[in-house]
């Protein structure tokens, strides 16, 4: 049983050499389209756009169909009220898996879109004018499009746009008996410019 299952995974990673990989590193701009409520009520939330770099693995199931690892990480500034209220900043990292469906219009043009699913993890968070903030991790939704451009067999460049759907449920601490909570759609388009190799 253990040389079936040894063979399996030999025939499989050899399987997976053999199909086509891209990389891709590009830089990216990280626009916030924000909307929150705090205590049930609206709230004016004012979170930063950041620009970021960004890594992303591509494998291909066949010539038209792939699936994308998509990672970065973004630090954001918070406030409210006008900006009058800092909440501190926080670091977001969202890993995120699309599925993607090719195009080939012709030979150096490849345009593709995709669908898939974030995980986003908040971290190193600074508490600003509160004495601390406490946002959960959150699963989300991800849409793309975007385009590669074969400058040889090798080597492209490519534009990406993405929009991802991410939301936090968020407990702030006034020195309150209790913390306020806070809900914080955060759904950031993310515009994106860089290189990749085909492998």
């Amino acid at each position: 049983m253990r040389k079936l299952l040894f063979l399996a995974g030999l025939l499989f990673t050899v399987s997976l050499s053999a199909q086509n990989w891209q990389v891709r590193l590009r830089g990216v701009s990280v626009q916030p389209y924000e909307k929150s409520t705090v205590g049930g009520e609206d709230s004016d939330v004012n979170i930063s756009n950041a620009f970021i770099p960004e890594l992303d693995f591509t494998y291909f199931f066949n010539k038209n169909f792939a699936a994308e690892l998509i990672l970065g990480t973004s630090k954001h500034d918070v406030k409210v009220g006008n900006d009058e209220v800092s909440l501190g900043s926080v670091r977001l990292l969202p890993p995120t898996v699309t599925l993607q469906y090719h195009f080939y219009p012709t030979k150096s043009l490849k345009p593709y879109v995709g669908a898939g699913l974030n995980y986003t993890i908040f971290y190193d968070v600074e508490n600003g004018d509160t004495l601390g903030m406490d946002y959960k991790n959150n699963v989300g939704i991800a849409l793309q499009g975007g385009v590669d451009y074969f400058v040889n067999d090798k080597f492209f460049l490519n534009v990406d746009i993405k929009k991802l759907y991410l939301q936090t449920d968020v407990d702030v601490d006034l020195g309150l008996p209790a913390t306020v909570p806070a809900e914080v759609k955060i759904n950031p388009l993310l515009i994106g410019f860089g290189v990749g190799m085909k492998f």
